[in-house]
């Protein structure tokens, strides 16, 4: 996963933690794999999921538990509660040169409900996040539908969400962020071992889009080290739009292919392409096997730099890494056991599910500031490794 948001965006650390909670749902549909695919005409089913992720690489380090527990009732509903915290231990390149090491944590609470009529499927969601400098809550509402059969599923998404912005230090500062993301997807069974799925989205956010804490630097010929910091400044508005293709086919000896290509863009000239490919082999005695390949590079907002030539150089300025040029690759290993084969009081089955994920960053025009000796803007390019470890238990019942 790249140091970009759930929905493909920059997004710094807390990129970061939004990029863990996608890695949560991806084990999540790992353990999956072996259910029959989901339809816009069936409720979810009851199951409790435990998950322990831990993320560490460029200085950063996040840890936290999950609990999901999703219950049916009245025949028709579907009832869901979230439970996620992260920690998080920054001495990060930004921080290394700008700024001292912190520790934080956030807390999240989810609930949602899915009401089945006929072959429709509609939910409303709603979720609330708490740290020290900043709190976000999240409605979304949810339509799917299957046709033709139940070979194709169209859905629509609306999400809103609004933020609240602090800085530690400062009770004078406060500010918010809106976002709404409009969602539209399309799946389609070509054939009885081919499913094909198109999704596209527009996410506007309004408001304070910037960390307090981060600066840009410099050319300052009477500073010491050649430069000098100031505060960034971004624009209060993005607009930003993906579209994915996806597809997974089904081998005849039990295995399935999937893979995935993503463009992204935005108002802030930021473009970004993501490819993805993976391979899913179960075994018998109840094992599965997973590995998985992932490609991201992006291009560089148009207020970035790494070095501005002077002081309030243009309007807006940054100097977020995530904000950069760069690229990253990953290679996952994973594996997964039936456990409770055959039930257990009123457990129907249960899988225990071990992922690792290792991430490459190389960094094209974002410079290593903790490398000494070298001239303003020739210091080496900035890169790093992470490493992402995630436990996952599940039980239906």
């Amino acid at each position: 996963m790249a140091a970009t948001d759930a929905r493909g965006r920059p997004g710094g650390e807390r990129g970061f933690r939004a990029a863990m909670l996608a890695l949560a749902a991806l084990a999540a549909l790992a353990a999956l794999v072996r259910a029959p695919s989901a339809t816009a005409g069936v409720l979810p089913e009851d199951r409790a999921d435990v998950l322990y992720h831990s993320y560490d690489g460029g200085g950063v380090t996040i840890q936290g538990p999950s609990l999901l527990v999703r219950k049916q009732f009245a025949s028709k509903f579907s009832a869901s509660a979230n439970y996620y915290v992260d920690k998080v231990s920054s001495a990060s390149i930004d921080v290394v040169t700008t700024a001292s090491p912190y520790s934080e944590q956030r807390t999240q609470y989810s609930v949602g409900v899915d009401y089945l009529h006929d072959r429709w499927l509609m939910n409303l969601g709603f979720t609330t996040s708490e740290e020290n400098d900043y709190s976000a809550e999240t409605f979304s509402v949810g339509l799917s539908q299957d046709f033709f059969g139940d070979l194709t599923t169209l859905s629509l998404g609306y999400s809103l969400g609004n933020d609240e912005v602090g800085r530690r230090g400062d009770p004078d500062f406060s500010d918010t962020v809106q976002r709404q993301q409009y969602r539209l997807g399309l799946s389609q069974i070509l054939t009885r071992n081919l499913l094909m799925g198109f999704s596209f989205e527009t996410i506007t956010d309004e408001g304070f889009l910037n960390n307090p804490y981060r600066s840009v630097r410099f050319i300052d010929e009477e500073s010491p080290v050649g430069y000098s910091y100031e505060p960034e400044v971004y624009p209060r508005t993005r607009t930003s739009d993906a579209g994915a293709v996806r597809f997974r086919y089904h081998l005849p000896f039990r295995a399935a292919i999937h893979g995935e290509y993503r463009s992204y863009a935005d108002t802030w000239d930021i473009e970004a392409d993501t490819f993805e490919l993976g391979y899913t082999q179960p075994l018998d005695g109840g094992w599965l096997f997973e590995t998985k390949l992932r490609f991201y590079s992006q291009t560089a907002a148009e207020f970035y730099s790494d070095l501005f030539p002077r002081s309030n150089f243009q309007n807006f300025i940054a100097r977020d890494k995530e904000l950069s040029t760069f690229q990253s690759r990953t290679i996952r290993l994973g594996v997964a056991y039936d456990i409770m084969r055959g039930g257990w009081k009123f457990v129907d089955r249960g899988s225990l599910n071990l992922a690792y994920d290792h991430i490459v960053f190389e960094y094209e025009d974002f410079r290593d500031l903790t490398s000494v000796g070298a001239p303003p803007g020739q210091e080496p390019l900035y890169e790093f490794d992470a490493n992402v470890v995630q436990i996952f238990m599940s039980f239906w019942f």
